[in-house]
């Protein structure tokens, strides 16, 4: 079957990145060509220093891009000014950390609805949103605890529910079960698929873990700043189809 471009919601073409250290210039990325469909649970890998990061934070619109072009949702997201492309990115996307960026002095409810309060959702509508994320993600009882009375896994629950508390188009994952046990990892990956085939939200995971590449529709390898394998061999990529 052929799939036609308008069937992918992240579609970026020739994107250069490079970092500036001083006298030193770092090509970070060196021509990204790279398609993600809507709905696709896709997951980056490669080697540390390859350009993961980097490519998430330029897909993404949290980074500058040197040349190229990233759609998202159809919209050339580099061509916005920031205060517009800040507001896209909280009306349209979720981003989950590994070291989960939760405010320290906010309970977990109030961490999960912050995003909406962001854009403008009246307190009662933000609130129970929040709540109804933290049931999904198995945390009711935990709703009015801070981030230091929870464990690892727990925290990382609340950031899950904060990333998709705005019905999300597109969820961004840098190294998600990076800090967790092997156990609480794979609570974590199960509980991304889940709410992945529920929400039908299109999930792109930056990982080392072979484990996380694995529950992935498509694996996307990446060496030197380059896609190297994009998954998409002969079109054939599906929800089964991936292998680490």
């Amino acid at each position: 079957m052929t799939t036609g471009q308008n069937d992918y919601i992240v579609h970026a073409t020739g994107v250069h990145k490079t970092y500036s250290t001083g006298k030193v210039t770092v090509p970070a990325l060196r021509g990204i060509d790279l398609r993600v469909r809507r709905g696709e649970m896709v997951a980056i890998m490669g080697p540390s220093g390859c350009g993961k990061t980097t490519t998430l934070n330029c897909l993404s619109g949290l980074d500058e891009i040197d040349s190229g072009s990233v759609e998202v949702e159809s919209q050339l997201i580099h061509d916005l000014p920031d205060d517009e492309r800040s507001d896209y990115r909280a009306r349209r996307m979720g981003f989950i950390f590994q070291l989960y960026n939760l405010l320290p002095v906010l309970t977990a409810v109030e961490n999960v609805e912050m995003p909406l309060l962001v854009s403008g959702a009246s307190s009662k509508e933000a609130r129970q949103r929040a709540l109804d994320l933290l049931d999904q993600v198995g945390l009711s009882d935990r709703a009015t605890h801070l981030p230091a009375e929870l464990s690892g896994g727990q925290r990382q629950r609340v950031t899950i529910a904060r990333a998709l508390v705005n019905h999300p188009a597109i969820v961004w994952a840098d190294e998600p079960t990076g800090d967790l046990d092997s156990e609480t990892a794979q609570e974590i990956m199960e509980l991304m698929i889940r709410l992945n085939k529920d929400a039908g939200e299109t999930f792109i995971i930056v990982t080392h873990s072979r484990e996380v590449g694995e529950i992935a529709n498509r694996i996307v390898r990446m060496r030197d700043g380059l896609v190297i394998d994009d998954g998409l061999s002969g079109e054939a990529s599906g929800p089964d189809s991936a292998t680490p």
